[in-house]
C-alpha cells in the first residue's frame, strides 16, 4: 500500500509515542488526580534489571565440582601441551587464572565451552577459539585455542577482569558445514527450554531504506532498484543527488525530495529482530522463565528476545558458537592428504617455520590463503616479506582500519625495510613494543604501555582501553590523558615522551586489533599457506568443496590452481563425483576432477544417484537415465555442462540425444536398456559449435572454462594491449590493458580510491582509479565486466599498479564470441566486489526483440 492509496486507513494523528510530563499535563490539565495516581503506581513499582535471578549451569561430573574439575583438566592439559615440563611462566599464568576464575565463579563457563569443543573434536569437526580468550593459558591448555604463551604476550585482564563487572566472552570457530551439528546438541544437552540463541537487531542501511520508503512512496521498481543500485558497500549515506540526477530524476520532485528526506531519517533505525550469528544462553533452570522464546526462521533454531548488549547490561554469560569457511577447508584438505597421500595431519601436526611457505607468501602467491588473499593483503605481502609466523600475526593486524586510519602501516614498513629506526621511548617501553618495531598495532600492548610507562594497574590498563575505544562516542579519554601523563612524568619519561606514547595509542583506538586474535587467525594463514604450497592439487580441491566462502570464485581458484602446474579434468558422468576429487596420473601427481557441485542447479542427491548406478560407467546418456533415473531436466544440465563429452559426444550432440528422451522417469517394465524409451531419431549431422561459443557456455553451465580465456578470443580484435605478465617487465609509461573485473573495491579507509582487479589470459593487473577519474568513469566502474584501461605503470618491487586515466567499458565485445547469453561472462562474486549488485527488477523492455528475450528466456543464468 502507498501513501496515495492510504486513505483513511491512516492513523488519525502522530501520537503514537512516549510523551514527555509536559505533554502528559497539558493532555490530563483537566483530571490532575489521573496524573498524581498514576505517579503513586509508578513509585511503588521497584522493579530493577539486577533482581533478575539467572544461574549458570553447574557443570558438575560425576560429583567433581567445577572449580575442581577444571584445575584437573588443566594440568591433564600442561601434560599433553609441555610433554618435556612447563616452564614456571606457564605455571604462573595458570595459578593466576586459576585464582581469578575461581574468585569469580567463571569455572562452570570454561567447562561449558570445553565440553562444545570435545564434541565437535569428537565428531572430527574441526575448531579454534579466537577473539580475548586466546589471551588466557586456560584456554589453551584446556584445547579451546591453539596460541601458546610462545607466540603472544597474554594479558589476560583483556580478557577476564574482576573490576570489568562482565562475563568473559569466549568465540569459538566450527566449519561452517558442520555447525549446525554442535548446535543442535547443545540443544539437545540442556533443552530447549534452558538454551537460546540470543537475538540482534537489525538497522535500515541505505539499500533497504530506499527500497522500503521509495515502495510506500508509490516510486516504481524500476526507479527503487535504480536509486538502490547506486550504493556502495554498506554505505549508510543514502542516495546521493549527484547520481540521482544522472539517472535523468530531478531531486528537487517535491515527492521525490520528500522521499530522499525520509530515506535519510531512518537509516539507523531498527528495522527487525534476527538471530545472533551464534551467541548460545545457557541456563541452570528454565529460560524461559527468565526471556521469552520463540522460534527462528531457520528451521530448528529457538532465540531469546533480548540482543548481546541486553545480555551484557544484565551479566549474562553468553557462548560464542560460530562458523568459519576455512576450517571446513582445512580439514577437508586434511582427509584428502590422508586418502592420496598416507599423510595424517591436524592444525598442530603442520610442519611450521617451513622456508618454502614463506617464500610464496612473499611472493604475494596467496589466491585462497586465508585473511591475505585480499587485495590490500597481497599488495602488502611483499612489502612485508613474513619469514616468522609472529610476521603473520602483523600482517593479518595491520591491513586494518585502525592501524590505516592511525598512520601506522608507513611507519612499520619504513622500519621493516631499514628506512627509518624506531622513536626511542626508552628501554621499557621498547620492549613492549619490540616485536611491532615500535608501532603500538594491538590492544594489549596499549594495556602495557600504560602498565609499563604510566604505572597503571593491569585492571586500570583495561579501562583505559575500553574508554579509548568508546571516546570519540562517549568522550572518556580527558581523564585517562592526564592520568596517563602524570604517570610517564612521574616514571621519569619527558613530557613530550609521555604525549608521543599517548597519541599513539589514541591514534588506533577505535580500531585496535586484539593480539591474541590475530595470532589465533595467523595459524590458519599458516596452515592454508602451507597447503597451498606442497599440495596445490589437494589445497584447490577442499577450497572448491568448501564453496561458498573466501574472496575468489570457482573460476579464479581453478586458474591460480592451473597456474600451478595441476591438471584440472572437466565434469564427467563416468567419473565425477558431487564433490570435487583427485585423481592419479600416470606421472605420479595429481589432478583435479570438476565434480557435478560445479554445474549450476545441479541437485547433489541426482548426483548420489549418477555416482551409486554407474558401475563400469554409462556408455550413453539413455542408459544413465534408465540406471540412475534422474530427470530429463537433469540429463539437460549435465549436456548443457559438456559432461556427456567423455562418451565422444559433443555439448550439442547431447544435447540432441537428451531431447529424445521425454518421459519423466523411467518405466520398470520398459527398463531394458535394448528396447529403451527414448524416440528413434534420424541420425542428424549438427553444425560444430566454435570456441567462443563452447566459452560461453561453459561459464554459463559451470561459471568457469577450461577452455579459453574471453581474452585470448578478444585480443586480436582490440589493438595496443599489454598482456598482464607482461607488466612485470614492461616500461613505466603511459600502457594500456583490458581484462575481465574480478575485484571491485572502495575501502572506507582509501579516501574514495576505487581498486580494481583485471583478469586475462595471461594473469592478473592491479587498478587504482583515483576519485577524479572515478567521477568522469563511475558507470562504466560500477557495472563494466569487460574493461580497457590505460593509465600509467607504477612499480615497487613485484608490486605493480596501474594509475587509471581513461576507461573504457568493452562488455558488449563479449557478444564478439558469438553466444547470445554473454551476460554469463564476467559476473563477480559479492564478497569482492563493493559495486551494487544487479537491480532485482531488470530495465523494462521497450524495442521487440528484447521484449522477446524477456518473454522467452532460453535459460536463467542469475
Amino acid at each position: 500500500m502507498t501513501i496515495d492509496q492510504i486513505g483513511t486507513r491512516a492513523l488519525l494523528n502522530a501520537e503514537r509515542r512516549l510523551k514527555s510530563a509536559r505533554d502528559m499535563g497539558w493532555l490530563y490539565r483537566h483530571h490532575p488526580a489521573a496524573l498524581r495516581r498514576t505517579q503513586d503506581i509508578a513509585n511503588r513499582c521497584s522493579f530493577d534489571l539486577s533482581e533478575l535471578s539467572y544461574e549458570y549451569p553447574d557443570e558438575l561430573s560425576q560429583g567433581e565440582v567445577p572449580q575442581e574439575r577444571l584445575a584437573r583438566l588443566a594440568e591433564e592439559g600442561l601434560f599433553r601441551r609441555y610433554p618435556r615440563g612447563a616452564t614456571d611462566r606457564v605455571h604462573g599464568l595458570l595459578q593466576k587464572e586459576l585464582s581469578l576464575v575461581g574468585e569469580l565463579g567463571y569455572a562452570a563457563y570454561f567447562l561449558t565451552v570445553h565440553d562444545i569443543v570435545a564434541e565437535a573434536r569428537s565428531r572430527g569437526i574441526l575448531c579454534q577459539g579466537r577473539g580475548s580468550a586466546a589471551n588466557s593459558i586456560l584456554c589453551y591448555l584446556l584445547g579451546i585455542t591453539d596460541v601458546s604463551p610462545d607466540m603472544i604476550g597474554m594479558v589476560f585482564e583483556r580478557f577476564i577482569s574482576r573490576h570489568r563487572g562482565e562475563p568473559p566472552d569466549i568465540d569459538v570457530d566450527f566449519e561452517h558445514e558442520r555447525r549446525e551439528e554442535i548446535i543442535q546438541w547443545i540443544y539437545e544437552k540442556y533443552g530447549r527450554e534452558r538454551a537460546g540463541l540470543c537475538a540482534t537487531v537489525i538497522h535500515f542501511r541505505s539499500r533497504a531504506a530506499i527500497r522500503e520508503v521509495g515502495k510506500v512512496m508509490g516510486l516504481s521498481q524500476d526507479v527503487t532498484a535504480s536509486l538502490s543500485g547506486q550504493i556502495w558497500g554498506m554505505s549508510n549515506k543514502g542516495a546521493d543527488p549527484d547520481r540521482i540526477r544522472e539517472l535523468g530524476l530531478n531531486p528537487e520532485d517535491r515527492r521525490l525530495s520528500q522521499t530522499l528526506r525520509l530515506i535519510g531519517e531512518i537509516i539507523g533505525f531498527p528495522r527487525h529482530l534476527s538471530q545472533h550469528v551464534g551467541g548460545f544462553i545457557i541456563t541452570k533452570g528454565r529460560l524461559d522463565e527468565l526471556c521469552p522464546i520463540e522460534n527462528a526462521a531457520m528451521e530448528g533454531r529457538t532465540v531469546i528476545e533480548w540482543d548481546k548488549d541486553d545480555i551484557d547490561a544484565l551479566g549474562i554469560l553468553k557462548v560464542d558458537v560460530l562458523s568459519l569457511g576455512m576450517l571446513t577447508c582445512i580439514r577437508k584438505a586434511f582427509d584428502l592428504l590422508a586418502q592420496h597421500e598416507q599423510r595424517h595431519l591436524s592444525l598442530e601436526t603442520v610442519p611450521q617455520a617451513d622456508e618454502h611457505t614463506y617464500d610464496m607468501l612473499c611472493r604475494a602467491d596467496a589466491v585462497g590463503v586465508f585473511q591475505v588473499e585480499s587485495r590490500a593483503q597481497m599488495n602488502f605481502l611483499p612489502r612485508m616479506k613474513p619469514r616468522v609466523f609472529y610476521d603473520l600475526v602483523i600482517e593479518v593486524a595491520i591491513v586494518r582500519p585502525g592501524p590505516i586510519q592511525g598512520g601506522m602501516v608507513q611507519p612499520y614498513i619504513r622500519r621493516r625495510q631499514g628506512l627509518e629506526q624506531p622513536e626511542p621511548f626508552g628501554p621499557a617501553l621498547r620492549e613492549v613494543t619490540r616485536k611491532t618495531l615500535g608501532v603500538p598495532l594491538f590492544q594489549e600492548q596499549a594495556m602495557q604501555i600504560a602498565i609499563v610507562g604510566a604505572g597503571y594497574s593491569a585492571e586500570e590498563a583495561d579501562h583505559l582501553r575500553r574508554s579509548l575505544a568508546s571516546f570519540r562516542r562517549m568522550g572518556t579519554i580527558g581523564a585517562h590523558r592526564d592520568r596517563f601523563i602524570r604517570g610517564m612524568r612521574r616514571n621519569g619519561y619527558a613530557q613530550e615522551v609521555a604525549e608521543a606514547c599517548f597519541a599513539q595509542i589514541e591514534g588506533f583506538a577505535d580500531y585496535g586489533f586484539p593480539e591474541s586474535h590475530a595470532a589465533a587467525f595467523a595459524m590458519l594463514t599458516y596452515v592454508s599457506s602451507w597447503l597451498k604450497c606442497h599440495h596445490p592439487a589437494v589445497f584447490a580441491c577442499a577450497l572448491l568443496n568448501a564453496q561458498p566462502m573466501g574472496f575468489y570464485a570457482p573460476a579464479q581458484i581453478v586458474r591460480d590452481v592451473r597456474e600451478h602446474s595441476v591438471e584440472v579434468r572437466p565434469v564427467c558422468v563416468n567419473n565425477s563425483a558431487w564433490d570435487n576429487t583427485l585423481e592419479r596420473r600416470a606421472d605420479g601427481t595429481l589432478a583435479l576432477r570438476l565434480g557435478f557441485r560445479q554445474i549450476k542447479g545441479f541437485r547433489e542427491e541426482d548426483a548420489g544417484w549418477i555416482v551409486g548406478a554407474r558401475g563400469n560407467g554409462y556408455p550413453d546418456p539413455e542408459s544413465l537415465w534408465l540406471r540412475a533415473g534422474v530427470a530429463p531436466a537433469t540429463l539437460e544440465r549435465l549436456a548443457e555442462a559438456d559432461a556427456f563429452t567423455g562418451m565422444g559426444l559433443t555439448r550439442r550432440d547431447a544435447l540432441w540425444a537428451v531431447k529424445a528422451i521425454s518421459a519423466p522417469a523411467p518405466l520398470p517394465l520398459f527398463a531394458d536398456p535394448l528396447d529403451g524409451e527414448g524416440g528413434q531419431e534420424p541420425v542428424v549431422t549438427l553444425p560444430q559449435m566454435h570456441l567462443g561459443e563452447e566459452v560461453v557456455e561453459d561459464y554459463v553451465s559451470l561459471r568457469l572454462t577450461l577452455r579459453a580465456h574471453p581474452m585470448e578470443l578478444l585480443r586480436p580484435s582490440i589493438p595496443g594491449l599489454t598482456p598482464h605478465a607482461e607488466l612485470a617487465t614492461a616500461p613505466l609509461k603511459r600502457t594500456s590493458v583490458c581484462g575481465l573485473v574480478i575485484t571491485r573495491q572502495r575501502p572506507g579507509t582509501a579516501s574514495g580510491v576505487i581498486f580494481l582487479t583485471l583478469e586475462d589470459e595471461t594473469g592478473v593487473s592491479n587498478i587504482v582509479v583515483w576519485p577524479k577519474v572515478y567521477e568522469r568513469f563511475r558507470r562504466i566502474v560500477m557495472g563494466g565486466r569487460l574493461l580497457r584501461v590505460t593509465g600509467h605503470l607504477q612499480r615497487e618491487g613485484i608490486v605493480v599498479h596501474l594509475i587509471a586515466e581513461r576507461i573504457e567499458d568493452l562488455s558488449h565485445r563479449i557478444s564478439d564470441l558469438g553466444h547470445p547469453m554473454d551476460e554469463a561472462v564476467g559476473i563477480t562474486q559479492p564478497q569482492a566486489d563493493d559495486a551494487p549488485r544487479p537491480a532485482r527488477y531488470p530495465p523494462r523492455a521497450h524495442h521487440p526483440r528484447d521484449q522477446a528475450k524477456r518473454l522467452f528466456p532460453s535459460r536463467d543464468f542469475h
